[in-house]
């Protein structure tokens, strides 16, 4: 049955994802960011897709873009971040997002009481004392308390989520909560500081192919370790989510443990070159984080399983495509 899904946060990465698969499965979609179009990576396309410039972190804006249309689903994706060289040097901005996380479920649960709105959150909520190894750092959902967040960006995310339950309990809003481990793909931001690690990683290695030069830099020892989903199951899980019963914060994200050294050398790999590694003083968050996917396959029977290795050489060759665009 054809429902109308408004995203919000459409022109980034996985918003315009995210947009595009509810289109694809016939439903009308209401696009809303605050980039101006010609920064949307996904702009809308055919009779089903309507795409609006919007500043949600103004009350009257939230408003009136929500109330336009008799939703079925939100999808709150909208905030500012980046990578942990944006989020370890930009707090203000990131909890700022506040503003946008609050308005938009008080314009939604006003408006569309009926409707099912789910909620971007991010591992970014767990507490650093969990996090100071390389190994066995599998995060269940209960390890989010008590809190110790990433400052800034983590405490945002945190508050946010318990702005969903209160309004779950209270005005039975079916709010929906996903904890998002870094994501990746084609489309994903490559450059300017907001980038995840994958996508750095690939733009280094390009840059270095391109300019033949011999080495990369990599923040810190390169032996903090990580988990990334491949951004076809960070859609699959969303819906999965937003849909389903469960309504506790649940991890959304690969189990696949990986070293930063050993992301650099896959990227290698992919480009057939060796490169030298040189560490250098940067931004590196916390030592050790990964999904720990229990509570996934208990609700949803499911998790997400695209491989690193298998997906990785199609975000490399997205971002060198685009580093020998910047070079002409």
């Amino acid at each position: 049955m054809t429902k109308t899904m408004m995203v919000a946060g459409a022109g980034g990465f996985i918003g315009g994802w995210l947009a595009r698969r509810l289109a694809d499965e016939g439903h009308q979609v209401v696009m809303v960011d605050c980039k101006r179009f010609d920064d949307w990576w996904e702009r809308p396309r055919g009779p089903n897709m309507f795409g609006f410039m919007r500043d949600l972190s103004d009350p009257v804006d939230a408003n009136e873009i929500v109330r336009r249309y008799p939703l079925d689903e939100v999808y709150m994706l909208a905030a500012d971040m980046g990578g942990m060289g944006f989020i370890a040097n930009h707090k203000i901005e990131c909890m700022r997002s506040v503003l946008t996380s609050t308005n938009m479920i008080e314009a939604a649960q006003r408006h569309h009481p009926a409707a099912r709105y789910f909620y971007s959150s991010s591992a970014c909520v767990y507490p650093g004392f969990r996090q100071e190894g390389t190994d066995n750092v599998f995060l269940i959902e209960s390890d989010a308390y008590p809190a110790d967040p990433e400052d800034g960006y983590g405490w945002e995310k945190l508050f946010s989520e318990r702005m969903c339950r209160h309004y779950r309990e209270e005005t039975g809003f079916a709010t929906r909560v996903a904890r998002y481990h870094n994501v990746y793909g084609p489309q994903g931001t490559w450059k300017g500081g907001r980038e995840k690690a994958p996508a750095a990683m690939c733009r280094k290695v390009a840059r270095a192919v391109i300019a033949g030069d011999k080495s990369i830099e990599v923040w810190g020892d390169g032996e903090q370790t990580r988990t990334f989903m491949f951004i076809d199951d960070c859609v699959e899980g969303t819906l999965r989510i937003a849909r389903g019963d469960n309504v506790d914060p649940v991890n959304l994200g690969s189990d696949e443990l990986v070293s930063i050294n050993e992301l650099a050398e896959l990227v290698m790999a992919i480009a057939e070159v060796h490169l030298d590694i040189v560490h250098v003083d940067g931004p590196q968050g916390v030592r050790g984080r990964a999904s720990d996917n229990r509570m996934m396959r208990e609700c949803y029977g499911w998790e997400p399983d695209i491989s690193l290795l298998s997906v990785l050489a199609v975000t490399y060759r997205w971002v060198y495509d685009q580093v020998k665009k910047e070079a002409r």
